[in-house]
């Protein structure tokens, strides 16, 4: 290829021209221009492809307009390099690229002023019809002929514009890379029409209004770019527009980190807002609003809003400090979150009003300062395996709406656990409140719940607390070691209890108020100085009902065969916490009469579900993927303890043998959902009462003062009973290098619950293979006890292709064939550091591809049912540093 052509400028010199316009009116298509140093004062106009660029060094060459437009492109490809461009005024173009030109600004400044580029307002088909997903869309639209302008600025600052410093109309194109925009009095860039706009490296500064604002259908990807210290939104995305950002950082804004407002979508990954004056993440109208993997710090307002009709889903992310509630959904917003953290709200963690909607799923909800989870007006909220810790009171619902907890835990509060008002029915399903600094559970004047499963633990108010005209129905729970009584029904109170077990109350264990009458069917009282407190008037019905260890019982008493309450007897009943004079005798229950036989939970009126058989268990664990030599030393357990039963059946000491285990390897290799598994597999073979798990950390056993570990540990291995105690990065008890660690003595605690109860928990320690061994050894009851460990090996190429294939079956998607082969390669090509989630990893790839197959949906007028089902290559999301 010949080389390009080169025309020079300089003030003397044969063959040289003096003024830039006249080497680009005689230069030919291709040339290069070659200016000497020095400010020209022009206005130039390329109508052909030509180079601009300084004889000598970078910025020796500044261009600057006397009026007007500094630059102005009308031909395709052009490019100026190492150039200072130059406004007369700060509120008009230094650079205007017009329809179907091309421009690259190669390591340039343009300051005083913007630049525009322009295009038509039809857009092309690609702006019409598809989603912005990758680099490679990008690539088409540049090299569309039928787009509009065409602009890629690298490694350049523009600075010093008023109102916006890059502006892109109708279907107009731009790339910017590694180029800095400071300085701004206004916007740092505005997309309109169905511009498109792909952003990497870029640092917006110091521009008093917005970063970026996204408007009409245009559409924005931003990739490692910084929006710090603008004056208004970080980001405002409207009307139809499209955002995607990926692993940015929104820094100290004026107003919203990023709004979507109208019938935008905008879509995070990664990405972090700090320190924003209002919200951090804002959603209204019709507006849609994605955020994985994202951490919001410190807003002044919200950390997310959604209000309007506006759809959110906040998923594996975290909200710290929050000067407003951390996440308030309002008007009729939808909201999913899922897998995150909340902590350190000035008002609520989650607040859900007006008819708003959430489902919340394996999130932790700490520390804020109102309510973990409040829901009034005809809100709801389903929210299961949720976690509230601290804080003033922990679930507030008083909703017309219908609400449920479900497998929740809510510890630690000020005030009360859950409270309860309002005519919507409540639903608490095996969820357990401890540690509270008032009632446990309080159920307002009149409201509605049904609590089936889990219970009440150290409380230092009553249990359950039940007010007028309330009558929830609770059945199989727990109340234990509470500062009051264990249940406390007010004036007129109903409600039906059925299978309930009081133990350790330091006042009554049942107190009925006058004119309340609640019916108790089966229920236990184990180790109070008094069972029941009967008020005045009180109508209570106590059906099979029975005292165990109680000094004053009105219950019938028995003391053979009932299994110990894990804490000891009571106080003596405090002065006035019950009725004067001898207990009264409850209906159904006479002195003297022998005590009636325990009713079975199968008589509440429901067939009880089968019992699962080992060979199904064993089946369910040979469908896991991958996880071969897990499989291979669980089935063999299993013989074993098969073996172990039939010696004790025939009468036969059983031989030595530890049921605890350790399960050593990286995140996401399936040990919480094996270590599941093994519990239920225990109870079918009849070595474990329940074969539940909990799953606890160090933050759920290890206390913040002296005194607080041991009763800490004790009240989750006390949760465990029956089944399987899960301790997640056991190693965190014994942290490296540190001594005197409050680990040590939950720990020791550890071991001698163990001890003590040895044939009703298993203890599961889980953690990096690495780590394993230092927590075993820090403790010789520890080493004695844990003879077993699995190895979790990291899951293959073909294994994480097929968890995503089992994902799409279990929400009725198909992998194409392109889809599974772009996937293994994707899968091989992501390194295995210790940010690998493996399965984990597995499972939010699939997430992220039904977000952008949905993405692809929505540009199609009518899929039919195959369009919507199949995942295809495209939507595979590209790994992030990859070319």
């Amino acid at each position: 290829m010949a080389a390009a052509e080169t025309v020079r400028v300089a003030s003397k010199g044969r063959g040289t021209h003096r003024t830039i316009a006249a080497a680009v009116a005689a230069a030919p298509t291709g040339a290069e221009i070659a200016v000497a140093p020095g400010e020209y004062a022009e206005n130039l106009r390329l109508t052909r492809r030509v180079l601009l660029r300084p004889d000598e060094g970078a910025g020796s060459v500044v261009v600057r307009a006397p009026s007007g437009v500094t630059l102005t492109v009308a031909a395709p490809d052009c490019v100026i390099r190492d150039l200072v461009l130059r406004g007369a005024e700060p509120g008009e173009p230094v650079v205007c690229v017009e329809d179907a030109a091309g421009l690259t600004v190669d390591t340039c400044t343009v300051e005083h002023g913007r630049i525009d580029v322009l295009g038509s307002g039809a857009g092309s088909g690609r702006a019409r019809n598809a989603a912005l997903t990758a680099d490679a869309d990008l690539a088409a639209d540049l090299a569309d002929p039928t787009c509009g302008g065409v602009l890629v600025v690298r490694g350049s600052r523009l600075r010093g514009a008023r109102h916006a410093a890059l502006v892109l109309h109708g279907d107009a194109r731009a790339r910017v890379e590694e180029t800095s925009v400071d300085r701004v009095d206004g916007i740092g860039a505005v997309l309109s029409g169905h511009s498109v706009l792909l952003a990497v490296h870029v640092r917006v500064r110091d521009a008093s209004g917005s970063g970026l604002r996204v408007r009409g259908d245009a559409r924005l990807l931003a990739r490692d770019t910084v929006l710090a210290l603008v004056g208004r939104n970080g980001v405002l995305a409207e009307d139809r527009a499209e955002v995607h950002l990926e692993d940015c950082r929104v820094l100290a804004p004026g107003r919203s980190g990023v709004q979507a407002e109208h019938e935008a979508r905008v879509h995070l990954l990664d990405c972090r807002v700090a320190d924003a004056r209002g919200s951090a993440l804002a959603a209204e109208g019709s507006a849609q609003l994605t955020a994985h993997g994202c951490r919001v710090v410190a807003p002044g307002g919200n950390g997310v809003m959604a209000v309007g009709d506006a759809r959110l889903a906040l998923i594996a992310s975290t909200v710290a400090r929050s000067g407003y509630t951390a996440v308030h959904l309002g008007g009729r917003a939808e909201a999913e979150i899922g897998g995150c953290r909340v902590d350190g709200s000035d008002e609520h963690a989650v607040a859900v009003v007006g008819r708003a909607r959430a489902v919340i799923t394996e999130t932790t909800l700490a520390d804020a300062r109102m309510c973990g989870i409040h829901v009034a007006d005809d809100a709801a909220v389903s929210v299961l395996a949720g976690r509230v810790q601290g804080g003033g009171t922990g679930v507030r619902l008083r909703s017309t709406a219908e609400s449920e907890l479900r497998e929740c835990v809510v510890t630690g509060q000020q005030k009360a656990g859950i409270e309860i008002g309002g005519p919507g029915l409540v639903t608490l399903h095996g969820t357990r409140v401890a540690e509270t600094g008032t009632a446990g559970i309080v159920v307002d004047n009149g409201a509605r719940m049904q609590m089936d499963g889990g219970g009440v633990f150290t409380v230092s108010g009553s249990g359950l607390v039940v007010g007028q005209n309330a009558e929830p129905v609770v059945r199989g729970i727990r109340v234990d070691g509470v500062a009051k009584n264990g249940i406390l029904l007010g004036p007129g109170a109903k409600g039906v209890f059925e299978h309930v077990d009081i133990a350790s109350c330091a006042y009554p264990a049942v107190h009925v108020g006058r004119d309340a009458a609640p019916r108790f069917h089966g229920c236990r009282v184990f180790d109070c100085a008094q069972d029941v407190g009967l008020a005045e008037g009180a109508h209570a019905v106590f059906e099979e009902c029975v005292s165990v260890r109680v000094v004053a019982a009105a219950l019938p008493s028995v003391t053979d065969r009932m299994p110990p309450s894990p804490r000891q007897p009571a106080e003596p009943a405090k002065p006035g916490a019950g009725p004067r004079g001898a207990a009264p005798v409850p209906n159904g229950a006479e002195p003297g009469r022998p005590a009636p036989a325990l009713v079975d939970l199968s008589d509440l009126g429901e067939p009880p579900p089968q019992p699962e058989t080992l060979e199904d268990l064993l089946a369910e664990l040979d469908e896991l993927v991958g996880l071969d030599g897990v499989k291979r030393d669980v089935g063999g357990m299993v013989k074993l303890m098969q073996t172990v039963r039939r010696r004790q059946e025939a009468g036969l000491p059983a031989p030595p043998l530890s049921r605890h285990l350790v399960f050593a390897g990286n995140p996401g290799t399936g040990k919480t959902t094996v270590a599941r598994l093994y519990g239920r597999l225990l109870k079918a073979l009849g070595l474990l009462e329940r074969g539940h798990l909990v799953e606890v950390d160090r933050s759920s056993l290890v206390g913040e003062y002296v005194g607080h570990t041991g009763p800490k540990t004790m009240e989750s291995f006390n949760r465990a009973r029956g089944g399987v105690l899960f301790i997640d990065e056991a190693y965190a008890l014994v942290p490296a290098g540190v001594a005197n660690d409050f680990g040590g003595e939950a720990i020791a605690t550890l071991v001698k619950l163990m001890e003590d109860h040895r044939d009703e928990v298993v203890v599961i320690a889980a953690g990096y293979p690495g780590d394993m061994e230092r927590f075993i050894t820090s403790n010789p009851g520890l080493s004695s006890r844990f003879t077993r460990t699995l190895l979790f090996e990291d899951y293959a190429v073909d294994d994480l292709v097929r968890i995503v294939e089992h994902h799409a079956s279990r929400h009725r998607y198909d992998l194409s064939g392109p889809a599974r082969k772009v996937l293994g390669e994707l899968f091989a090509a992501m390194p295995r550091t210790a940010q690998f989630g493996n399965g984990r990893t597995a499972r939010q790839v699939f997430q992220q591809m039904t977000e952008r197959q949905a993405l692809r949906m929505a540009e199609i007028d009518a899929p039919d049912e195959q369009q919507l089902v199949v995942l295809d290559e495209q939507d595979i999301p590209r790994l992030v540093g990859a070319d």
